[in-house]
């Protein structure tokens, strides 16, 4: 049996997005997308193929992961097959210092993953038991892991340093940036300016971040140590004084516990709106926390992409991607009216058209929409590295089943190279 078909996860604090693609010696082409929403109700999985949306009933616990998998996957079976499977790749929000670059997920790998769980708590644990499921259902497909944090290694150690004593620093304690395998694609997506230009990219959906970029590179980025800083979220705080929390966990006598669970899930736009985290229903509505909570959103998004020019020592373009960044217009005329001390001019129709470049011509900073696509970095990323391992003989043998089709497609494809496995 011939293994030809990528499957690829993008795993959320509530959601698994599922990518499916066909290995082919140019690049991985998308086959389908789906999405298993633990919010749904009822509770399902959903797959878009070929501009149809299907959906299967999942009975299982929404708890019992492995057995929600079997179920969906069972359904999946029915539109895939899933015996030609020839790598998985998964999202990993956090790879610290130990992952510059994709990695085959190994024991070992998943020991070091779990070890930066501290450091993701929304995501991470996610991740981890999805890998450990898949293993469990799938033990002889390799699988691989693209980390959010690895675009952002090239940024200089005097951005990732913060003011706190040096020996913090060797200890880990640093900027990482994240929402990386978006801003990898994002960067790709750049021909059309010039190969220095100063890129500020706005990932704005239920995480959201900004990222600097300039000659394909990461230079820095809104987020820092966690997934917590910049911006306020849909229910993350972003950047915050830290005498806030000395102050809960010392007069106010709040537990670490309560401050996580507040800075994590109850602050960012539904704590200022007091009511609602989804942008979509804010920006209906007429109450006035609504209205604040959106003010407050846009004048953070502006005020990091001034903070990301100056790091690059200027802006040529800002580009907004991800889904409230691609499908939001009211949000976009609102950073860029804030911007327009920078010269960023919009072209209203343009905006509400979502037209790739919705500034005029006479703007200083071209304003773009770009539709991200972290699926298919992990895909590209997951051949490459299970590329790779075929230059060992011994890996090659034990996976030769599950790597049969990935012979073929590496000798056309010379562009494709293994991972950094850190």
């Amino acid at each position: 049996m011939t293994r030809d078909l990528i499957l690829t996860f993008n795993t959320g604090s509530s959601t698994i997005k599922l990518g499916f693609y066909a290995l082919e010696a140019a690049a991985p082409r998308p086959l389908a997308s789906g999405v298993i929403d633990f919010r749904d109700e009822p509770f399902e999985v959903r797959l878009t193929r070929e501009g149809k949306t299907f959906s299967g009933p999942i009975t299982a616990d929404p708890g019992d992961l492995t057995a929600v998998l079997n179920q969906a996957f069972a359904w999946l079976a029915g539109h895939f097959n899933l015996s030609r499977l020839a790598v998985i790749g998964h999202r990993v929000v956090h790879g610290g210092d130990v992952f510059t670059g994709p990695a085959r997920i190994t024991d070992q790998v998943i020991a070091q993953i779990d070890a930066l769980a501290r450091l993701a708590p929304l995501h991470q644990p996610q991740s981890l038991a999805l890998i450990r499921a898949m293993r469990g259902l799938y033990p002889d497909v390799p699988q691989t892991a693209s980390f959010d944090t690895a675009f952002h290694a090239t940024n200089p150690p005097l951005i990732r340093r913060f003011a706190l004593p040096r020996a913090l620093y060797d200890q880990g304690i640093k900027r990482y940036g994240f929402h990386g395998l978006s801003y990898r694609y994002i960067a790709g997506q750049l021909g059309d300016l010039a190969t220095d230009a100063k890129v500020v990219a706005a990932h704005l959906g239920s995480g959201a971040s900004l990222c600097a970029i300039r000659g394909g590179k990461s230079i820095d980025s809104s987020m820092g140590f966690s997934t917590l800083d910049g911006i306020p979220m849909a229910t993350r705080s972003g950047a915050l004084d830290p005498g806030v929390i000395l102050h809960l966990m010392g007069e106010m006598g709040q537990s670490l516990k309560q401050v996580e669970t507040m800075l994590y899930r109850e602050s960012g736009l539904l704590g200022v709106s007091g009511f609602e985290a989804d942008i979509r229903e804010l920006m209906a509505s007429a109450r006035p926390e609504a209205a604040e909570a959106i003010d407050l959103f846009c004048l953070r998004i502006a005020g990091e992409v001034a903070r990301l020019a100056t790091s690059m020592g200027g802006i040529d373009a800002l580009v907004f991607t991800a889904g409230i960044g691609e499908h939001q217009p009211g949000i976009r005329a609102r950073v860029a009216a804030r911007l327009a001390w920078l010269g960023a001019e919009l072209d209203p129709d343009a905006n509400e058209a979502g037209s790739r470049r919705i500034s005029t011509a006479a703007s200083r900073v071209q304003l773009l929409v770009i539709p991200t696509d972290e699926e298919s970095i992990i895909a590209q990323e997951a051949v490459s590295v299970a590329a790779g391992t075929l230059g060992n003989a011994r890996q090659a043998a034990r996976d030769r089943g599950a790597l049969q089709g990935l012979q073929a497609a590496v000798r056309g494809a010379g562009q494709l190279r293994a991972g950094d496995m850190t």
